[in-house]
């Protein structure tokens, strides 16, 4: 931990640095704004009055020209992303514009939500049409690309976490389960995918415009797969009836040409990948990276797992397994924790 808090200081000190020598900018001081599930660091300094946002994203763990590349891209497409305005990959350093502190997240109510959730659906086919950077196509979201994300389940959640002896007949369902779940997204219609599109990563800007942060792992993916990130954030809750209202305006407004007992299928198969891969992906945060603060958002993440699987006669077995298996064992795990600190 102090080595880990060491480079992290020598890190911001190297940030400060390169700022007041290689760029057009002047800083006094860093002030953290924020980490996040990635190994990414955001910073906010004040330049002749105006408030900027550094980034550090260490080169041997995060690809910073797929940030700016993504960014370009987005931009031309007519999306609100923060301008670069100037970078240094061999060091991962960046400086951005600062979209201010209206976190989408912290404006949601019930009087607001049906607005602010329209405008972000409607970002999304905006999204959907850019399927390449200046670096080239975006990567595929393809089906090693999903049995990679779907292990993440098995491998950190099932096993290292919860340290769960499954039964044979118990893999074998969850394999036929997995591949399911990854041919119901590979059958989709392949866009332009933003891939952690939720309300912590959009912002509020003037007039409530829609910005647009954090798509440097941009895809070309499952339709539906931006929509199911907004629609069941594992850090939100909406009621079912809400939830599939917004979709199924989503769906006429921009999507008619697909059947909607389909569409819905694509979505509620999507919905499961997606919490399969958090489920594992907050489980590894918390053993790999000592981010225990993700914890707490597993047993959500589950319920939206139950919920869209019991939807599906294929599924129930799988549901009943979560259910029965899997939520009670990380509640009890969580109380565990909890007690311990």
């Amino acid at each position: 931990m102090k080595t880990q808090l060491l480079c992290k200081q020598i890190r911001k000190q190297q940030l400060h640095t390169w700022i007041n020598q290689n760029t057009d900018f002047d800083c006094d001081s860093l002030e953290i704004v924020s980490g996040d599930a990635s190994f990414r660091r955001y910073f906010r300094f004040i330049h002749r009055g105006r408030s900027i946002i550094a980034v550090d994203a260490p080169p041997e763990h995060e690809d910073a020209s797929q940030f700016i590349a993504v960014a370009q891209s987005y931009q031309e497409k007519g999306i609100k992303v923060p301008e670069i305005y100037a970078y240094d990959l061999a060091q991962g350093f960046y400086i951005q514009q600062d979209f201010g502190n209206r976190l989408f997240s912290d404006f949601l109510t019930v009087d607001s939500c049906d607005q602010f959730y329209s405008k972000a659906l409607a970002s999304i086919p905006l999204i959907q049409s850019c399927l390449s950077t200046v670096k080239g196509l975006l990567p595929a979201y393809d089906a090693v690309f999903i049995d990679t994300e779907l292990s993440l389940f098995t491998d950190w959640l099932l096993d290292k976490y919860l340290q769960l002896s499954l039964t044979d007949e118990e893999q074998k369902m969850l394999s036929n389960v997995f591949d399911a779940v990854k041919n119901a997204c590979l059958i989709q219609p392949m866009v332009g995918v933003h891939r952690d599109y939720h309300s912590r990563n959009l912002m509020l800007l003037e007039d409530d415009d829609i910005g647009v942060i954090d798509f440097q792992d941009a895809v070309i993916g499952p339709i539906t797969y931006d929509a199911v990130s907004l629609l069941r954030d594992s850090y939100q809750d909406w009621p079912h009836t809400k939830v599939n209202e917004w979709l199924q305006n989503w769906h006429t407004k921009y999507y008619a040409q697909y059947p909607w007992a389909e569409f819905k299928m694509w979505f509620d198969s999507v919905g499961m990948q997606r919490h399969i891969k958090i489920a594992g992906i907050f489980a590894r945060l918390f053993i790999r990276d000592n981010k225990s603060s993700y914890l707490s958002d597993i047993p959500h993440t589950l319920h939206y797992l139950i919920d869209e699987a019991c939807q599906y006669p294929e599924y129930s077995e799988f549901a009943s397994f979560v259910r029965e298996r899997v939520l009670p064992n990380v509640l009890q795990r969580l109380q565990t924790t909890n007690n311990e600190n």
